[in-house]
């Protein structure tokens, strides 16, 4: 049997349900093409909660939709720059807040090129091509913001070690608490879950690819990082305030 090594001072219980966890993504400008698009497409908008009815799919039911996009629709139309996390014990909400516009007011604005592409099964927006720039974005913020970031209980460990984790994505769980963050990051805004080869598949991206061109054929001005709250456990992440980049 493998055994893996805990990390110092971790706890062994799982957090409280009743304490948020907090993000940072790159979000669309509310109200924009982009942002209208992915909260038509997931079934909500993730900054005022609204719920919205998703467009139709020849070949799928309403239902199967709702369930491939269940999860996306719950973490908000993004893309993960630092994974979710709880705050360490100590530390506040007003100090991560002034922690996060502090990092974004030290960032330069760029631009970036998306469409639509498949990663891992799932359908997602994703930089075509991929940009350096965006990568030390992600790899800036989770080292500069770390402090704020409680260590995971062993029960979360192994519930990220389930998928089978290769060496460099362990020691990435154990350094950060994540395994997909440093050279492990892809950029990627979620559209659904994985899905197989098939007529449904066909049938998703048929429906899915010209909306994603009409909202990609300019480019994506990266120009501020939101700040994304899960409010309990199980509940949908909220933006709750985005920070300016100051360059």
């Amino acid at each position: 049997m493998v055994e893996f090594p805990s990390f110092p001072g971790s706890g062994t219980g799982e957090p409280d349900p009743q304490a948020p966890r907090y993000a940072l993504y790159v979000a669309p400008e509310p109200g924009s093409a982009l942002a209208e698009f992915g909260a038509d497409w997931l079934g909500r908008d993730c900054v005022t909660g609204e719920t919205r009815a998703q467009p139709d799919v020849p070949g799928l039911s309403a239902e199967r939709l709702a369930e491939l996009t269940a999860s996306a629709r719950g973490y908000g139309f993004h893309a993960t720059i630092k994974p979710p996390f709880y705050l360490r014990e100590g530390r506040s909400e007003a100090e991560l807040l002034d922690a996060f516009a502090a990092f974004a007011k030290g960032r330069e604005p760029f631009e970036v090129r998306l469409g639509l592409r498949s990663l891992g099964g799932f359908l997602a927006l994703m930089m075509t091509p991929p940009d350096h720039r965006m990568s030390a974005l992600a790899a800036d913020a989770v080292r500069d913001l770390d402090p704020f970031r409680a260590l995971p209980s062993e029960a979360e460990l192994a519930r990220r070690r389930e998928s089978g984790l290769s060496a460099q994505q362990e020691t990435l769980l154990q350094q950060w608490g994540y395994p997909y963050v440093m050279g492990e990051f892809r950029f990627h805004m979620t559209l659904s879950a994985r899905l197989p080869e098939g007529a449904k598949r066909d049938a998703l991206v048929a429906a899915l690819a010209p909306r994603a061109d009409a909202v990609t054929s300019e480019p994506f001005w990266v120009d501020a990082l939101a700040l994304f709250k899960q409010p309990s456990k199980g509940a949908d992440f909220i933006q709750v305030e985005r920070f300016g980049f100051g360059g």
